[in-house]
C-alpha cells in the first residue's frame, strides 16, 4: 500500500471532517512528525475472556475482555520537538540561533500523562486508482523508553510504541475513514 504521513496533536484536537480525507490535517492543530523508519505498524484488536461452566467442556461464550489500540514508528526527525511528543510532553525553548533545549515533564508520579492524538494518513489499498486511508488515534501516550541509537554510519530514529486509551462513553478510541 505504501509509506503513511503521521501527524500529532493535543488530546482533544479538532478532528478533521470526514469529507477531508483527501487533504492534510490543519496546521494549527497537527503536526506532521516528518519521515519515519520501517514503515508505521498500527494495531488493532480484541481480547476476549472465556465463559465457562463445569458441565460443558467447550467454552460457552465470552465477553470482551481488552481492546488493544496502538501504532508503533521510528522517527526519522530527532528533533527536539520530535523528542517532546515521543516524551509525552515537556517544554521547548529557544533563543533564536544559538541555542534550543528540551526540559521534561516534572517526574511527579502523582500528575496525570499529557495525553495526545495521532493522524495516520496513507494510501488505501486499491488496484486501479489512488485512495486515500486516515486513521485516527484520539488519546495516545508513547509507553516505551526512547532510545534512540547513536552509532556509526546508522540511521538515528526515535523508537516510539503510542498506545491507544479509552476517550468516553460516548467517543470511541480511534476512527477511519477513506475514499471510495
Amino acid at each position: 500500500m505504501g509509506p503513511a504521513t503521521l501527524y500529532v496533536g493535543s488530546f482533544g484536537a479538532a478532528e478533521p471532517t470526514d469529507a477531508n480525507v483527501a487533504t492534510a490535517p490543519a496546521s494549527a492543530a497537527w503536526t506532521d512528525l516528518g519521515g519515519t523508519d520501517g514503515g508505521a505498524v498500527l494495531t488493532l484488536g480484541n481480547a476476549y475472556a472465556d465463559i465457562t461452566v463445569d458441565q460443558i467442556a467447550l467454552a460457552v461464550g465470552a465477553r470482551l475482555n481488552e481492546q488493544i489500540v496502538g501504532l508503533e514508528v521510528n522517527l526519522a526527525e530527532v528533533t527536539l520537538a520530535n523528542l517532546k511528543w515521543a516524551m509525552n510532553g515537556g517544554t521547548l525553548s529557544a533563543s533564536g540561533a544559538l541555542w534550543s533545549s528540551y526540559d521534561p515533564l516534572s517526574p511527579d508520579p502523582a500528575a496525570f500523562p499529557n495525553y495526545a492524538a495521532l493522524i495516520l494518513d496513507g494510501p488505501a489499498p486499491s488496484s486501479t486508482v489512488t485512495k486515500n486511508r486516515r486513521v485516527i488515534l484520539r488519546k495516545i501516550l508513547n509507553t516505551e523508553q526512547v532510545k534512540p541509537p547513536y552509532k556509526k554510519g546508522d540511521q538515528m530514529f526515535f523508537p516510539v510504541n503510542f498506545k491507544g486509551y479509552y476517550v468516553s462513553s460516548s467517543t470511541l478510541p480511534f476512527h477511519i475513514v477513506e475514499t471510495p
